[in-house]
């Protein structure tokens, strides 16, 4: 029988946050898959977990993910864990559990520490929806791609970012989704822990007198949907009458349906529209 990959979740600051199960997981696997081993032996040491190491990580995540499915596949079981946090969280652990799904070996999720998760629910934004998008890209048509999509994101926003990248973000954030609500997360569960509510001009005008320390998780106030419906009527007022009709019937639509699509983007009853187009308003 193949062994079980158990994806371990480990404290993102506070030790204490480490759960009894993981540390029994931990001691009794055959194996444990790290993200940087020199960062995860301070914490094995911590809790005096004996058990042998191996490094898994974003440089050698294909040709590793195989050696550990192999292993996997002759009876050992495995914990992955991550530098901080829950595996496979805007890390290369999804790569390993993805593999391990194809070949059919059981993965299984020990609960724990995230940092998305703690930011969100800190951070005094709306958390029933929400949208998760980890490090935007650093290639730069990605990254706008990103950018642009996120400016009608009606759900909250989740990002991660380093201090060193931190001011040139909050730029690009004001550009895009100009004058929002921001919470930055930092220190999360440790004895400085900040999550200070700003505008993201406020947080640019506020890092430009003070650098960044630690990492961040931005959550980000969603667009307001009343907002992009009356940018949406605007852009339609903008146009004639006749024009916006002669849009959707050159999209294949009759009169009447044409009718009905121009009073909804105006915000009308179809009755104002058809008595405008006679001339009679």
């Amino acid at each position: 029988m193949s062994g079980i990959l158990y994806l371990c979740a480990t404290p993102i600051g506070n030790l204490q946050d480490m759960t009894f199960r993981v540390l029994d997981t931990l001691k009794e696997a055959d194996l444990i898959a790290a993200e940087d081993t020199r960062n995860s032996i301070k914490l094995l040491n911590h809790f005096e977990i004996k058990t042998p190491m191996t490094s898994y990580h974003e440089f050698n995540k294909y040709e590793k993910a195989e050696t550990l499915i192999e292993q996997l596949k002759s009876g050992k079981n495995i914990a992955l864990i991550t530098d901080a946090g829950t595996p496979a969280i805007s890390d290369p652990g999804e790569v390993l559990v993805r593999r391990a799904k194809e070949e059919g070996i059981i993965v299984t999720s020990l609960p724990g520490a995230c940092a998305a998760i703690t930011a969100l629910t800190i951070s005094g934004l709306p958390t029933r929806r929400f949208v998760f998008e980890g490090f935007l890209p650093s290639e730069k048509k990605e990254r706008k791609a990103v950018l642009e999509n996120l400016k009608n994101e009606e759900r909250t926003i989740i990002l991660y970012e380093a201090p060193h990248h931190l001011k040139g973000t909050l730029k690009e954030l004001e550009e895009y989704l100009g004058d929002r609500q921001i919470t930055l997360c930092r220190e999360l569960t440790k004895k400085f822990e900040e999550a200070p509510c700003m505008t993201i001009p406020g947080a640019r005008q506020f890092y430009e007198e003070h650098d960044p320390k630690g990492e961040y998780v931005l959550v980000i106030s969603g667009a307001d949907p009343n907002l992009k419906k009356e940018e949406q009527i605007r852009a339609f007022e903008e146009m004639t009458l006749e024009e916006h009709m002669q849009m959707y019937l050159d999209e294949g639509l009759d009169r009447k349906e044409a009718m009905k699509k121009v009073a909804a983007d105006r915000g009308v009853s179809k009755r104002e529209i058809y008595k405008e187009l006679l001339g009679e308003g």
